[in-house]
């Protein structure tokens, strides 16, 4: 099963240049069933990820473009009358897919933003009193560039807690960047990116993923790390026993997008500061991600790391 993880892997490579973190991490949090939030400056490739990782498993992909004028039925869809039948119809918006790509979502209003809110939490959408189910896996990617206020909205903590993971893109090296430039000369890519899983075997990997087999001194050591958060001197607003469970599930993803059946220290660390950043208030510094990636990896520093043989 690992093999499907490989495969997407590989193919998100053949249109991204690098950025082997980032599309781990990505495919982490699809196998957690969780959401990324992708910060970063213009131009860094996020849209690019998305898209790759949407071309590469075949399912239904929706793109929303926040703005200020976008409205919440925009999003999830509404009831409107049928002259034909005499009765209303419901038309579903574009969160009724498998793949959503909400792009500069701190754009929109935060009533818009809320939208969201209920899809990523719960798999559903109620509008007008009735609800729908999404249809699984439901993975949402949202981006927003952290330098560029005007005329945005920062997402409110309660939006921010509704992602597994906030990750950023690394910047290239001169080589990668020459070879960007090599592979785009003369063609695009992404155009003929060609799906190399389903949608059902990703459903299947999440369920592996949740019963993967994790240590209980790794689950004392994940317990730790947020409830030290909680008493970190500089820090007004710790993990919530919602971040503690969120880093259980990314770490056992991430052993198995690794190919191991069982969790390491490694796995809880190499998803720490992507799961715990955002979920951390700094004193003095509110909506700083700089600042929040500081204070998480400080916590993780200073939480000592177990030793043992976890495979048991």
């Amino acid at each position: 099963m690992e093999n499907i993880l490989f495969s997407v892997r590989d193919n998100i490579q053949k249109v991204l240049v690098g950025q082997e973190r980032a599309t781990s991490l990505m495919l982490t949090a699809l196998v957690a069933g969780g959401h990324v939030l992708i910060e970063d400056v213009p131009g860094m490739g996020k849209t690019v990820l998305a898209r790759s990782l949407a071309k590469s498993v075949d399912g239904a992909f929706g793109r929303v473009q926040f703005t200020p004028d976008l409205l919440p039925s925009d999003v999830t869809g509404l009831n409107f009358f049928d002259r034909k039948t005499g009765e209303f119809q419901f038309s579903p918006g574009p969160v009724f897919c498998n793949i959503l790509l909400a792009d500069e979502i701190n754009r929109a209003t935060p009533r818009t933003q809320s939208s969201l809110l209920e899809c990523m939490a719960e798999g559903q959408v109620t509008v007008d009193g009735e609800t729908r189910k999404l249809p699984p896996p439901f993975f949402v990617i949202a981006t927003q560039n952290p330098v560029e206020t005007l005329g945005t909205y920062p997402l409110p903590e309660a939006q921010l807690d509704r992602f597994l993971m906030r990750i950023s893109m690394d910047t290239p090296t001169k080589d990668q960047e020459r070879e960007i430039l090599e592979r785009f000369r003369d063609s695009e890519p992404l155009e003929t990116l060609a799906p190399v899983c389903g949608k059902e075997e990703i459903v299947e990997l999440q369920k592996a993923a949740r019963k993967l087999y994790i240590h209980p001194v790794l689950l004392d050591y994940i317990v730790d790390l947020t409830r030290a958060s909680r008493e970190m001197r500089g820090i007004e607003l710790g993990v919530s026993p919602r971040g503690t469970l969120a880093l259980m599930r990314a770490s056992q993803a991430k052993a198995l997008v690794e190919g191991r059946q069982f969790v390491t220290p490694e796995d809880i660390k190499a998803v720490g500061v992507p799961v715990l950043a955002h979920r951390l208030a700094v004193s003095g510094m509110a909506g700083s991600t700089q600042a929040q990636k500081d204070a998480a990896e400080a916590l993780l520093q200073s939480v000592p790391l177990p030793t043992e043989d976890w495979s048991k």
